[in-house]
């Protein structure tokens, strides 16, 4: 019986007490041997020593292409262009101690300029999506492993 069959068994569950919204998008940079580039969240961060896709919040009237833009060239100091995304996933979850409910669409991209390097004090190490399940990454890219597996094929 599926998770799914299992939950309609039961009553329906209370929804969470949430306060906002957050959308961020993330990106799965990955190089010419199938690895993703996985960023560690440094010491005074929310979910410190946790891993990542790299990526961030939204500014105000920005495009996910756009903000990922942005947000690879502060994080990797790296070169990208909203026409070398492609969208292969998304995150929504709800992260019940900050009341805060997530929407993240995560974009796979295999050409930027420059080698990526940490610009914010973040390990970084390129996995197989194989080798994610032994990191502790944030619960909302988790789920997200099984894409990239299937989009890597």
């Amino acid at each position: 019986m599926s998770s799914c069959e299992q939950a309609l068994l039961n009553p329906v569950p209370e929804a969470p007490v949430i306060e906002r919204v957050l959308l961020v998008v993330a990106a799965a940079l990955i190089d010419v041997d199938g690895r993703v580039l996985c960023a560690q969240r440094p010491a005074g961060k929310w979910m410190a020593g946790q891993w990542e896709f790299p990526g961030g919040k939204l500014e105000e009237g920005e495009t996910p292409e756009y903000a990922l833009v942005r947000e690879l060239r502060e994080e990797l100091g790296i070169e990208t262009r909203p026409t070398c995304f492609t969208p292969i996933g998304f995150a929504s979850h709800t992260y019940e101690d900050k009341k805060l409910h997530l929407l993240m669409p995560l974009y796979a991209c295999r050409f930027w300029q420059g080698t990526p390097v940490p610009c914010e004090q973040q390990n970084l190490k390129w996995l197989r999506p194989q080798e994610m399940y032994q990191k502790p990454f944030v619960p909302a890219d988790q789920p997200l492993f099984p894409v990239l597996e299937a989009y890597l094929g």
